[in-house]
């Protein structure tokens, strides 16, 4: 992520010599194209993501243990590529390429999810794709910021994680339409989701445009130190190592979304219907992100993450004793509100703690420990369900949540700055 970490546009810039005339209070259309781009690749994974749970375990007999490990370790995949690509991207001084490679290896993988025969083929592409999510995240988040004037930035990102909420929110829609029509032929309805992520990738090509001048200046490149060098990493104060400590136990509790789909399916739903799961979640995360990142400006930091802590201890109890698939729903939708209240602030907190000149590789270690911690949840997750069933599995969950607790910051912090505003309400969360 690297909102807020640039400064205003290079004055070479399409955008940066304006300032309140009527052009610039227009959106650039770099930025209606990546919002685009955001909203097909994101119809196109979630329409996979969707239904590959039942994909791995109906269709090619995976064991839940294979399901957590493929799901972890893609994420944490993501997470590591994310870590070095926006320190590349300055180091360039271009954006679009990384862009486009992250795009390009994305749409790459699609064919191979309804090509695989076996576990290993769909880890493979799984894994594929999140890098290529990684590798597109922090320089397509600091194209946004090169090419739109400051007073715009708030609603810049604002529309691309609107757009990008949109596509996840669409997929599971579009899985179930898809799966109904197919007469539940998981391949076939794969094949299908193919086409969107090309639409993205075209849109890259074509759309996306990088200002004229580079961001930075060659020599100025060439005399900075590389943000993740021991040294440099050195300078991120405490109170940013005491964020990363609360978010790492977090996420344990927080294992990928998959087990969700797969609790409904165990509890009665109908496998055309099990995208469902996902649309409910999305639906409150989309509908509570921003109005929660906004309130995060206002209350006590600590108090709201103490109630998304709650709020997943309830989707977790939901889903551990849901007697019928409805109450799998309800979980779903707490779960969804979970992350509306503490994805955003995590990250405001981060923009906070780190220093300006740092905020990017802050964003990229938090991105890397999340992801790490993602991994170990999502193992101890599928070892639980295979060894002990789904409820152990949540109730685990549940345990971990209430562990974060005590590591909780005692105050709020200083008032939030652009960057933190940016991060709860624009840009996107960490996954």
């Amino acid at each position: 992520m690297t909102v807020g970490r640039r400064g205003p546009p290079a004055s070479g810039s399409p955008q940066g010599g304006r300032q309140h005339d009527g052009a610039s209070r227009r959106l650039p259309r770099t930025v209606w194209a990546l919002g685009l781009v955001s909203f097909f690749m994101d119809l196109s994974s979630e329409t996979i993501h969707a239904l590959l749970p039942l994909f791995l375990v109906g269709t090619l007999g995976a064991s839940f243990v294979a399901v957590g490990l493929i799901e972890g370790v893609a994420e944490a995949a993501a997470a590591v590529s994310k870590l070095f690509s926006g320190a590349l991207s300055d180091r360039m001084g271009r954006r679009k390429p990384l862009v486009l490679l992250g795009y390009g290896m994305a749409a790459a993988t699609k064919p191979l999810f309804a090509l695989a025969t076996g576990a290993g083929t769909v880890a493979a592409a799984r894994f594929a794709d999140r890098v290529g999510k990684g590798i597109r995240g922090a320089p397509r988040d600091a194209l946004v910021a090169d090419v739109t004037p400051p007073e715009l930035r708030g609603a810049a990102y604002g529309l691309r994680q609107a757009m990008d909420t949109a596509g996840a929110f669409a997929g599971p829609l579009l899985a179930m339409a898809l799966m109904l029509a197919a007469g539940d032929d998981i391949r076939l309805v794969l094949w299908v989701a193919v086409l969107p992520a090309l639409v993205a990738v075209g849109l890259v090509l074509f759309g996306v445009r990088e200002p004229e001048a580079p961001p930075r200046a060659p020599a100025e490149r060439g005399r900075r130190a590389w943000p993740l060098r021991g040294a440099e990493l050195a300078r991120l104060p405490g109170a940013f190592w005491r964020v990363l400590a609360v978010a790492g136990v977090f996420t344990l509790a927080r294992f990928s979304e998959a087990f969700l789909v797969l609790r409904a399916a165990d509890i009665g739903l109908p496998v055309a219907w099990a995208p469902a799961v996902m649309v409910a979640m999305n639906l409150v995360y989309m509908v509570g992100a921003y109005p929660l990142g906004a309130l995060a400006d206002r209350v006590e930091r600590a108090g709201l993450l103490a109630f998304g802590v709650a709020v997943l201890v309830a989707a977790d109890l939901a889903l551990a004793f849901a007697p019928s698939w409805p109450w799998a729903l309800a979980g779903a939708a707490f779960w969804g509100l979970h992350m509306a209240a503490t994805q955003g602030l995590l990250a405001a907190l981060v923009a906070d703690a780190a220093p300006a000149d740092l905020r990017g590789s802050a964003f990229g270690v938090f991105n890397l420990a999340q992801g790490l911690a993602l991994l170990l949840a999502s193992a101890i997750a599928g070892a639980l369900w295979q060894a002990a069933g789904p409820t152990a599995t949540f109730l685990a969950g549940a345990a971990f949540a209430l562990a974060a607790l005590p590591l909780l910051p005692r105050r709020r912090g200083g008032p939030a700055t652009t960057a933190g505003a940016a991060a709860q309400g624009g840009a996107p969360p960490p996954r």
